[in-house]
């Protein structure tokens, strides 16, 4: 079954608290909350103007507290650009501290990818080598704690299908799996439809995301992700792959979370995209 949820970046700009989220996820009758995770102490966040939590929070009492909403966590962001020489250092620790935190959280699946720009002073190859000890060095840990670990296409390496498919392939385990996002494959160049029916099977969660027609019109082909559309889904030129990836997912029986992805505007504009997904769900 599909359903619906939101990443929090969405209130970024908005300086929400974590809370807040999850208050406006139980006006808005959404059950499904995504967030990014903080390994550390941040004044902003400390202060409640950042819609994230911090790895020193207690879990188990904040999933006491998203019970109250009705509001459970389909993924956690730890997506720490892997291909960065630092991914063998902060970025391990990063994804091992979010895996444990999830767990007791009551998070199904944690979020990683890889940067922007290929590491200087190494090869393409070099590079996938460098990424393929860190997933082999982080599943152990994400099998005994049950957590999907999902790969998302957002830098030079994940959205490219060719490389994709090699990460994919980095371990045979069913827990390295693919966050499938409409639109950052779509303004790295790629059609969204087709990178999706290539890695269907792999799916276990998704980013709905549009593009704006200025936006895609500057910088489709040379950006590899988007932080945070400025564009309310249905808007955008991305709408018609999106309807066509979601067909896709329902006639292949995907059962999973299909997140929100755009600037929220204090809500407006992620309104206007959760009424245009509820419609298209409801076809």
């Amino acid at each position: 079954m599909l359903e619906i949820g939101f990443h929090t970046d969405a209130f970024n700009s908005a300086y929400w608290s974590f809370e807040q989220c999850l208050q406006w996820a139980q006006r808005n009758g959404l059950h499904h909350i995504e967030c990014g995770a903080i390994d550390g102490v941040s004044w902003i966040h400390g202060l409640g103007y950042q819609p994230h939590i911090a790895l020193w929070e207690d879990p188990l009492l904040l999933r006491k507290k998203m019970d109250g909403y009705g509001v459970r966590f389909s993924q956690l962001d730890a997506a720490f650009p892997l291909s960065k020489p630092e991914g063998a250092t902060l970025g391990v620790e990063y994804i091992l501290h979010s895996i444990r935190w999830a767990k007791l959280a009551g998070c199904p699946r944690i979020d990683t990818t890889d940067d922007r720009f290929p590491p200087a002073g190494m090869s393409e190859r070099e590079a996938m080598e460098h990424m393929r000890r860190i997933y082999e060095q982080v599943l152990p840990v994400a099998e005994a704690y049950d957590i999907v670990i999902n790969i998302e296409p957002h830098g030079h390496f994940t959205t490219k299908p060719e490389f994709m498919a090699e990460m994919l392939a980095f371990s045979d385990s069913p827990y390295l799996r693919l966050n499938m996002d409409t639109g950052n494959t779509f303004i790295a160049g790629q059609d969204p439809v087709a990178f999706l029916s290539r890695f269907e099977n792999e799916v276990s969660h998704v980013h709905i995301k549009d593009v704006s027609p200025s936006l895609a019109a500057a910088a489709r082909g040379d950006l590899t992700g988007i932080a945070v559309s400025h564009c309310a889904i249905g808007d955008g030129v991305n709408a018609d792959n999106i309807r066509r990836c979601v067909e896709i997912l329902v006639e292949g029986g995907f059962d999973g979370v299909l997140s929100i992805e755009c600037e929220g505007q204090g809500g407006p504009m992620i309104e206007r995209s959760l009424t245009w997904l509820r419609a298209l769900l409801s076809r």
